[in-house]
């Protein structure tokens, strides 16, 4: 097997990626693991849970369902915008018909993804509309697109706003310093900070290596990590920064309280009237959905909700249950009822296979 890349354009093919911005892209991009296979070559057996999702690029592959039913899929044709065999466990042996390549993505990864997306243009909208951040709108922005937003759920994007205590800082000043405990970390609002690491002792000189601008994190890492300061972090100029304390910042990266249903537990509530409601993109509800569900994608579901029942109850559930975690908690503040499939549909679809369209 050997390895290689694509590129963006390539990406936007396949159903959900293609739902993505083109910055989430461009993230995703940097987790793709493209693979080639030789003839015969099997890509994954019946009951194999690798909770990986695959796109074919080149090439033709078979699957083989448990009932000895054939599938074949060219690449190009619109089976394979769709990922091969998508249930956890997998239903299916897949095997190379000739060269083959594939992308690769982790499930899970892949739903975090398309969750935030979503999930941040409704956080971007409730920026724009609100008149206190008129004066902070392009940093908050800013903000948005760094990669540390990825570890946060997004239902709390916007409470880490509301947390922020502005400082206002002169150039020269040292905000943290190499070695130091850490307690806070920093977002830039205004000015530019010069980040240098000291390599030797402590009487070694500190060395440059990089500089800060308007809406980037600084001091996040030392918090991740539990570990001391790994650099010092000097202002270039007078500047403004928001402090986000500790206890803060670990709190947000929690997620928030949501209630989960088992398939069996999920299955009693449909049956004492409960409604499916998956919140997937259109394109993944055409290609197979649970009977009766009611499908409004997350990126739709502020302008759509007010389609659902307030006195009803819903089960909601997309691939994995990030999108669907992430919708129960939007819908729970808007007054619905509404539980989320553990695991998604990927992995209960066995137990779900009766619901299955």
């Amino acid at each position: 097997m050997a390895h290689q890349s694509i590129d963006k354009s390539l990406l936007q093919t396949f159903v959900p990626v293609n739902a993505l911005s083109g910055d989430q892209l461009d993230w995703l991009l940097d987790q793709q693991e493209v693979r080639r296979y030789e003839a015969g070559d099997v890509l994954f057996r019946q009951g194999d849970r690798d909770n990986t999702t695959i796109y074919l690029l080149s090439g033709e592959v078979e699957l083989f369902s448990e009932h000895g039913e054939r599938t074949l899929i060219s690449a190009g044709d619109s089976a394979s915008w769709h990922p091969l065999g998508h249930f956890q466990p997998r239903r299916d042996d897949c095997k190379a018909v000739g060269e083959v390549s594939v992308v690769r993505f982790d499930s899970f990864r892949l739903d975090t993804i398309l969750s935030w997306d979503q999930s941040a243009g409704y956080v971007i909208l409730d920026i724009n509309a609100n008149a206190a951040y008129q004066h902070d709108r392009e940093w908050m922005i800013r903000l948005l697109k760094s990669k540390l937003f990825h570890r946060v759920p997004p239902a709390n994007i916007l409470e880490i706003f509301r947390r922020l205590r502005a400082r206002r800082c002169k150039e020269g000043e040292a905000i943290v310093t190499q070695g130091e405990q850490a307690d806070c970390c920093y977002i830039i609002k205004e000015g530019v900070c010069e980040v240098a690491i000291t390599l030797g002792g402590e009487s070694s000189e500190a060395m440059p290596v990089a500089m800060l601008e308007e809406g980037q994190w600084f001091g996040e890492e030392a918090l991740l990590s539990g570990k001391p300061r790994n650099a010092t972090v000097t202002m270039a100029t007078d500047g403004v920064l928001m402090r986000l304390d500790r206890q803060d910042f670990d709190a947000l990266l929690r997620e928030p309280v949501i209630h989960t249903l088992a398939p069996g537990d999920a299955r009693e509530r449909i049956d004492e009237g409960a409604r499916w409601l998956d919140v997937r993109t259109a394109d993944e509800f055409d290609q197979q959905h649970l009977a009766g569900a009611t499908n409004i994608p997350l990126g739709a579901l502020r302008l759509k909700s007010r389609l659902l029942d307030p006195a009803g109850r819903y089960v909601a559930y997309c691939d994995t249950g990030r999108r669907s975690a992430t919708a129960a908690f939007l819908l729970k503040n808007a007054g619905l009822d509404v539980f989320v499939l553990d695991g998604g549909l990927n992995n209960n679809a066995d137990t779900l296979q009766d619901y299955l369209k």
